[in-house]
C-alpha cells in the first residue's frame, strides 16, 4: 500500500504560479512512476505530467513549456510547477503514483487538491 498526501492547492489569478507537493509513504520502494492528474467540473480526469523512477517526463500538450514535474527520491516526494496560469487550469489536482508488482500494474491516488485561478 501506498499513501499520498498533497498540498499546494489554491486559488491564483491568471499568469501567476502555484507549486503542488505531494509526499508517499507506505511501500514506497515499488513505486516506478509518479504523476499529476487533473479533473475539472463535468469533465474526465486527465493526465498532466508523469516522471518515471529514472526521471524520464511526459507532459499533456496542454500544460507543456508552462509546467514542470520534479522527484525527490530522498524525501519520497514530487512537485508540479505551475508557472502561467490559465482559468482552464482550473480543476482538482491529484497525485498519482504507479506500482509494478510482478506484471500487475497498481495505481495508487492522493486525495486532490483545489486549484481555481481566476481571470
Amino acid at each position: 500500500q501506498v499513501q499520498l498526501v498533497e498540498s499546494g492547492g489554491g486559488l491564483v489569478q491568471a499568469g501567476g504560479s502555484l507549486r503542488l507537493s505531494c509526499a508517499a509513504s507506505g511501500s514506497i520502494f515499488s513505486i516506478n512512476d509518479m504523476g499529476w492528474y487533473r479533473q475539472a467540473p463535468g469533465k474526465q480526469r486527465e493526465l498532466v505530467a508523469r516522471i518515471t523512477s529514472g526521471g524520464s517526463v511526459n507532459y499533456a500538450d496542454s500544460v507543456k513549456g508552462r509546467f514542470t514535474i520534479s522527484r525527490d527520491n530522498a524525501k519520497n516526494t514530487v512537485y508540479l510547477q505551475m508557472n502561467s496560469l490559465k482559468p482552464e487550469d482550473t480543476a482538482v489536482y491529484y497525485c498519482n503514483a504507479r506500482r509494478k508488482i510482478l506484471v500487475t500494474l497498481i495505481d495508487s491516488w492522493g486525495q486532490g487538491t483545489q486549484v481555481t485561478v481566476s481571470s
